[in-house]
């Protein structure tokens, strides 16, 4: 199959019918084999119902419909899933995305070699204020911090190579994050292309502005997993030593100072209690880690490597 379409959705009934027809015209046009996967993610209008009908008229549609409401990433997560296509394709259902980016990107992946293709909406159509301003300053932070030059971390309008999406799990809130998860999984050849970006025709937005601090802490956790979730120790061992030595320092002169002088009292130093506090954090930390590696030891996915060619095996 040439190309899959993953395309996680809440209430979007009346996008639904435009969006799968425009779809079916690029297709057609392009003489591709595609499937275009529907994750319903606990609709409450009557989003299911219109997929089973556009279903029933055309047999390279297919669904999945989650009981309640998870989420994006989980939505996507279950569309990579099932995804069958050398390319994978994740959009919108909003119409605010455009089926006709998808040709350039695919030969972006096939002919330029790219791993990964992002869309970046340079022209938006999103109120300024809640919108843009917030999502510029998301992503330079993300760049910056995931060492990713690409200027739309969030655009829906993605191409994967195949085993791109069969080599990461999408949980929580990541789905911000793909492009980071990717690269952590050993696909560094990341690309961007400008889309298309077109004002919402049905319904309103679903994400507000909490996105933006939940998004920060997800990069956060990301980043630290990325780098230290086989070696933990490494982190906490390191931060607890320093803590230690700064601790035993302190202790050591807080000591000598009063073989120097008997006349002043260890517990009335402000000294003394710092190098208390920065003792204990030091063990703590050093607990961390071992409990730490405990844990990676003992994981069933300790050993997990993603291999990506092999020869006279």
């Amino acid at each position: 199959m040439d190309i899959s379409i993953v395309i996680p959705l809440l209430d979007e009934a009346e996008s639904l019918p435009e969006l799968s027809a425009w779809i079916e015209k690029v297709m057609q046009e392009h003489h591709y084999s595609y499937e275009v996967i529907f994750v319903d993610d606990g609709s409450t209008d009557n989003s299911w119902a219109v997929i089973e009908d556009l279903r029933s008229r055309n047999p390279n549609i297919k669904g999945i419909k989650f009981q309640r409401n998870y989420g994006k990433s989980a939505g996507l997560n279950e569309g990579f899933r099932a995804a069958e296509g050398d390319v994978v394709f994740t959009m919108d259902a909003d119409l605010q995305d455009s089926p006709e980016e998808l040709p350039e990107m695919r030969r972006m992946i096939l002919e330029d070699g790219f791993d990964l293709i992002s869309g970046w909406k340079k022209v938006r159509y999103d109120n300024k204020l809640t919108k843009n301003i917030p999502s510029k300053l998301f992503n330079a932070v993300t760049s910056r911090v995931s060492r990713i030059k690409l200027h739309d971390f969030n655009c829906g309008l993605k191409a994967y190579r195949r085993n791109v999406v069969k080599s990461i799990e999408v949980y929580g809130e990541m789905h911000r994050y793909i492009p980071v998860l990717a690269k952590w999984s050993g696909f560094k050849k990341i690309g961007e292309k400008v889309v298309e970006h077109r004002a919402r025709k049905y319904g309103v937005s679903k994400f507000g502005l909490r996105r933006f601090v939940n998004g920060f802490l997800d990069l956060m956790s990301i980043t630290f997993v990325g780098k230290f979730a086989k070696r933990p120790m490494h982190f906490f061992g390191l931060w607890g030593t320093l803590f230690f030595m700064l601790g035993l320092g302190m202790a050591l002169y807080l000591i000598v100072s009063k073989f120097i002088d008997t006349s002043f009292a260890l517990t009335n130093r402000p000294a003394f209690y710092l190098s208390l506090t920065a003792l204990v954090i030091g063990m703590q930390l050093f607990l961390a880690g071992f409990i730490g590696e405990l844990i990676s030891r003992n994981s069933p996915s300790r050993n997990h490597y993603l291999v990506e060619k092999k020869a006279g095996l």
